[in-house]
């Protein structure tokens, strides 16, 4: 009997798609996990009448995959990825490949391959973006390890993934963690756009008092546009369009108002603190998960704390998109790519990955979450320039952003004058203005550190360093 092309470890929801996913584009595969009632659940239900089969254990299931064995663990991250490296590792042989689909955080995978590659082993730290459906269908994918490595799955990964007008949704990211360091910042986008979707979406509810269906109209208009249509956008219209099955109502206002999160937000937003890059848009859409997570606390602080009075004011008509929040809307889920892209540039330089930024956009454009049109113009920006230091200084993001900036100001001043709090855009407000200004006050506090630490301070006027007795 002839062995399977691929092998898969751990049967969730993602798993199972992706073994379709790989036997559907041609490559038999062999399917193991912890608890072997699933195996067979999984062999007599989705998996019937089709190129894969179970194994009971980790012998059996190595024993029947060709070699050089090629082997996806879809397991929860941490200590289990580490379990299943050592409980495999006495099975293999060299030349053989695991690769991590989960979302790992970077500097684990570093030491994974490492590990690994000193055994003569291979081993992939793969970003996997696109959810259950994606890993059916074609997700976007984001390996890292080493080029050796990468080659022996490219032709699997490849028909896997999502397919666009300019190739597959993958490509070999760099060394070490990369992948993964990828696929967190893609995360991180991922959140803040989120987060400004859901900002809109209360200022359409509480400051016009729009339903369901009208606040999805105007997110369908959104969605014709090339600086909003995406996949993100397209899903916030399906549900406000959903009504609750028991009364017909609209289904998002019966959901509870507290977000949760698997962790890649805040590695993020810790990797951007390590690195020096600013990312205000992304770690304030963090903190609103963090806040709405204080459900109790901010019922009791509502009856305690005063605002204003919740004042109207113009966002522009309705039926026409309302362009003057679509404007902040824009400004602000361009903010969120700048400086995702920002924090990759800065962590290529100092972990040495040699990211390729406009084939980060590219593998971007189909399967994944933060998929959109958008990512064609960010393509252009880094193929015209694949030194830019930031997005924003690309000339077609820049002449977006100094048209909107009126939009997003008049959004930011209006919802803080209703009391209505909008982290992200008023983050984006903040960040845009910072980064556009030559001379920021700091110089003060530069001042203030050396008078009461020595800590010095250059001048403008004058080379070097300098301290000065303040307090004389």
């Amino acid at each position: 009997m002839s062995k399977a092309h691929f092998g898969l470890i751990g049967l969730g929801v993602m798993g199972e798609n992706l073994v379709l996913n790989a036997e559907r584009n041609g490559f038999s595969s062999v399917v193991y996990n912890r608890t072997f009632s699933k195996t067979q659940e999984f062999l007599n239900g989705r998996g019937a009448n089709k190129k894969i089969e179970g194994a009971v254990d980790l012998q059996d299931f190595v024993d029947k995959l060709d070699r050089p064995r090629r082997i996806l663990m879809m397991i929860k991250a941490g200590p289990a990825i580490d379990a299943v490296i050592d409980q495999i590792s006495p099975y293999l042989q060299a030349g053989d490949l695991l690769i991590d689909g989960g979302n790992s955080e970077f500097r684990d995978t570093e030491r994974r391959v490492a590990k690994l590659e000193s055994k003569s082993f291979g081993y992939i730290g793969m970003g996997v973006s696109g959810g259950a459906k994606g890993a059916f269908d074609g997700p976007s994918m984001m390996p890292g390890g080493t080029k050796a490595s990468y080659e022996a799955i490219e032709n699997l990964v490849c028909k896997m993934a999502a397919q666009v007008d300019d190739g597959p949704c993958v490509t070999y990211i760099g060394p070490g963690g990369s992948g993964h360091f990828v696929k967190t910042v893609h995360n991180g986008i991922e959140y803040a756009i989120e987060q400004i979707l859901a900002e809109a979406y209360d200022l359409m509810k509480r400051v016009a008092g729009m339903d369901g269906n009208e606040m999805a109209n105007v997110f369908s208009s959104w969605n014709s546009t090339e600086e909003l249509s995406s996949y993100l956008v397209e899903i916030t219209e399906v549900c406000l369009r959903t009504k609750d099955p028991d009364d017909k109502s609209d289904l998002v206002e019966k959901i509870m108002d507290k977000a949760g999160q698997k962790g890649t937000g805040l590695w993020t937003v810790v990797s951007a603190l390590e690195l020096g890059a600013s990312v205000p848009t992304i770690y304030s859409s963090l903190n609103a998960r963090v806040i709405s997570s204080m459900k109790t606390q901010r019922v009791k602080a509502e009856s305690i704390l005063n605002g204003p009075a919740l004042k109207t004011f113009d966002m522009g008509d309705p039926s026409n998109g309302m362009p003057i929040l679509m404007d902040a809307v824009i400004a602000a889920s361009m903010a969120s790519y700048a400086q995702g892209m920002d924090l990759l540039r800065i962590a290529s330089d100092e972990y040495k990955y040699n990211l390729d930024m406009h084939s980060i956009a590219q593998i971007w454009k189909g399967g994944c979450i933060i998929r959109a049109r958008l990512l064609k113009r960010i393509q252009d920006a880094f193929n015209a320039d694949p030194k830019l230091l930031n997005l924003l200084l690309d000339p077609w993001f820049a002449g977006q952003i100094n048209s909107r900036m009126s939009g997003l100001a008049k959004i930011v001043s209006g919802a803080a004058e209703a009391g209505i709090p909008v982290p992200c855009l008023s983050s984006t407000l903040d960040y845009i203005n910072s980064y556009r200004t030559s001379r920021l006050p700091q110089n003060l506090v530069q001042a203030m550190r050396d008078c009461f630490g020595s800590h010095t301070y250059e001048r403008v006027d004058k080379d070097g360093s300098f301290h000065t007795e303040w307090l004389e």
